[in-house]
């Protein structure tokens, strides 16, 4: 008899951890793997958090956050024309500590999820670890990385209760158009489901559209979870404060939740949120001019190299090229290129079985190391 349960054993791993992890001992190593900016945290949010310490903000806050945080993030979503009140928000450590309190409040046992193939690694364990049924549906590149509704409806069963988007995704950069979404919207009304859409990449839109949240169209906000954060946009992946808004009742839920497993978040990180929330957004400008920058090298670089084709992200900062062409399953393209090259890479099978064929590449790191990892790509493509 073992102490581990069944669902713990079932719940993946990141295989992005596993590639970062494999590439320990090497030398002279250009890495893709991790989702997290390579900026540092910009310097009036790190002031935020020297600033509650220095104050002997060390105790316990409120299991929901700081009202003042609560408040800045209620503000911003009205801004955007999302009609939330600070009693509508929760903040959590991270965004993944919102995702799974959301799914546990949401989902009973054998409760379906669906998911997005390829989709975010981490999206499967969820519903696995509170006891629901993760329920991938394919992507298709050529419709940009975002459900067709038809295979939403071919995957809804009696016992779907929620549908998870990511947009902008990860891995893919795809981002859901208006109209997609009105469609899923209302194939969520007409079967009674709920959605939970992660927005982490919401500020990285590398298109002229304006970006648009499932929750805005009509009869959705009181069924839809917005779960999002500071750490992409913001550069502060390691300070762990995300935020959630959603009907009143499902935020309750998920602070009674909270409070076995997180008890609060400290305030430090939270007044640094506040601080990204009210402060100058100069910094997130410079760090988006960068990452366009960085997108531009690194999809014309691979789509310059035989036998690899990228479609351009929409948004986030992956780029998800296919690598069918090289006769090589998408795992065994990363570890042969790990191996021969000393580059790092995330094969796409990590996100799903409709990742095969492809392989991820995080262009949140410098132009230098986009040009050298090219540079070898290049070269171990062409000595297949």
């Amino acid at each position: 008899m073992s102490f581990v349960s069944e669902k713990s054993k079932a719940t993946p791993h990141n295989v992005a951890r596993e590639m970062f992890d494999m590439q320990a001992g090497l030398k002279d190593v250009i890495s893709f793997a991790l989702g997290e900016p390579d900026f540092a945290s910009p310097k009036h949010i790190v002031d935020a958090v020297i600033d509650s310490l220095k104050r002997g903000e060390t105790h316990y806050t409120p299991n929901a956050g700081i009202p003042v945080l609560r408040e800045a993030v209620a503000k911003s979503y009205q801004d955007r024309g999302l009609d939330y009140s600070p009693s509508e928000i929760i903040i959590g450590a991270g965004a993944i500590s919102l995702l799974l309190l959301g799914c546990n409040a949401i989902l009973d046992i054998g409760d379906e999820m669906i998911l997005p193939d390829p989709g975010w690694s981490n999206y499967r364990g969820l519903p696995l670890m509170v006891g629901g049924v993760a329920v991938p549906v394919k992507i298709h590149e050529q419709n940009s990385f975002m459900f067709d509704v038809d295979d939403l409806r071919a995957a809804i069963t009696p016992k779907t209760k929620l549908i998870l988007i990511n947009s902008p995704s990860n891995p893919t950069g795809g981002v859901a158009s208006k109209e997609n979404l009105e469609q899923i919207a209302n194939l969520a009304k007409e079967k009674n489901l709920y959605v939970l859409t992660d927005e982490i990449y919401r500020e990285l839109i590398w298109t002229d559209e304006p970006y648009v949240s499932i929750a805005s169209f009509p009869g959705m906000k009181e069924r839809t979870l917005i779960v999002d954060g500071f750490s992409k946009t913001y550069a502060m992946t390691g300070l762990r404060v995300g935020y959630a808004a959603g009907p009143g009742e499902l935020i309750a839920a998920m602070t009674k939740l909270l409070e076995h497993v997180l008890s609060s978040v400290n305030a430090g990180m939270q007044w640094a949120g506040v601080a990204a929330l009210t402060g100058s957004r100069d910094v997130v400008e410079d760090m988006r001019t960068a990452y366009q920058r960085r997108k531009k090298l690194i999809i014309e670089g691979l789509n310059a190299i035989d036998k690899i084709s990228c479609s351009n992200p929409s948004g986030a900062f992956y780029a998800f090229p296919n690598i069918t062409k090289t006769g090589l399953t998408s795992r065994d393209f990363a570890i042969r290129l790990l191996n021969e090259t000393h580059t790092v890479v995330v094969p796409g099978t990590a996100f799903g079985e409709a990742g095969e064929g492809f392989i991820r590449l995080s262009f949140a790191t410098s132009e230098a190391n986009i040009e050298e990892g090219l540079r070898r790509i290049s070269a171990f493509v062409k000595n297949l």
